[in-house]
């Protein structure tokens, strides 16, 4: 920074509030120390900001995988909102040491980071507490617990209205294909299942559902199974988008048209979902993202309150691959 100040030609403390756009300098000046920075390509630090500040300028992202789709679209989300407050984001992918008893205290958070970000982690309440020891905000994004600042979306409401489209065009025989690893399942999940249970029973339906690994493979099988029943379902909702592009793939090598023959829909408006022209429920992760990083952004500047939790919405996108059952069309396969 002296060096800055003396090809400049000022003092230290006016190159200090230009490189942290302090106010009360004269715009020449500021032109000045500024172009002075850039030829000698000055960088302000942030461990040395944070020394004065007590803050690091780092906001820590913890995900369970990287490679999903909805993790990504997530994450750049989040990094967009931290970026429009000069924030730098650290992303810990942590999904094998999770099953590590006290995971959370391997993670090089504390005094590192001035927040903590976790994405569809399904925390526990010991583990919860575990990151609040960390001592900086906790921000939940795809899980809702009390009191604790959190950006979700209704589960069971999207995948109930998912259900209730199918209804409506007229199918009975509506299957669904949800997933587990193991013997684990996530709370969407779970909630997607009642979601679709709930909305099948109030209809006087008997729900159907088949549960297999996630992914496009469990998509692949669980579909085969329910084309191998003697009465195959007319309309079938997979949990994810990507159960969906599974379960299309079958349909394809069995000579199965959609919809003329059966009706397929899914959840979450992956992109190769416009692709196959699948209808989806869209749960909008970016604007998930975006809305959890600038909620933390609030939370650390105290414009926001902690406990704050902001429900998105989701809607349903219509594609051409849901009809009526071909009974009420006179179509053929």
């Amino acid at each position: 920074m002296r060096d800055v100040a003396d090809r400049a030609g000022v003092s230290l403390s006016t190159v200090s509030r230009v490189l942290r756009g302090a106010p009360g300098v004269a715009p020449q000046v500021r032109r000045r120390v500024q172009r002075a920075a850039d030829e000698l390509s000055y960088v302000v630090s942030r461990n040395a900001s944070g020394l004065v500040t007590g803050r690091t300028g780092r906001v820590a992202v913890i995900v369970p995988f990287l490679q999903e789709w909805y993790f990504g679209v997530a994450l750049a989300g989040i990094s967009d909102a931290l970026r429009e407050a000069d924030l730098d984001m650290l992303v810990y992918q942590v999904g094998e040491i999770r099953a590590r008893e006290g995971w959370t205290r391997a993670l090089p958070l504390r005094r590192n980071t001035d927040a903590v970000i976790t994405v569809s982690m399904d925390l526990s309440e010991e583990e919860c507490r575990r990151l609040d020891d960390v001592g900086v905000p906790l921000v939940l994004v795809g899980q809702c617990e009390r009191e604790r600042t959190s950006v979700y979306i209704d589960n069971r409401a999207g995948a109930a209205g998912a259900t209730r489209h199918l209804l409506n065009l007229g199918h009975t025989r509506v299957a669904y294909i949800g997933s587990r690893n193991g013997s684990w399942s996530s709370g969407s999940s779970r909630h997607r299942l009642e979601g679709y249970e709930s909305t099948m029973a109030r209809a006087g339906l008997s729900p159907w559902s088949v549960i297999r690994a996630p992914g496009i493979e469990g998509g692949e099988l669980a579909m085969g199974e329910l084309l191998s029943d003697h009465d195959p379902p007319t309309a079938v909702l997979a949990e994810f988008d990507t159960i969906a592009l599974g379960a299309h793939r079958t349909l394809r090598r069995s000579g199965v048209r959609v919809p003329t023959s059966l009706s397929l829909m899914g959840f979450d408006n992956h992109e190769a979902a416009a692709v196959l022209d699948l209808t989806t429920v869209d749960q909008a992760p970016y604007d998930t993202g975006l809305t959890a990083g600038r909620l933390t952004v609030g939370v650390l500047n105290g414009t926001t309150e902690r406990g704050t939790q902001v429900e998105m919405p989701t809607q349903i996108i219509l594609r051409h691959s849901t009809a009526a059952p071909r009974g009420t069309r006179g179509l053929s396969s």
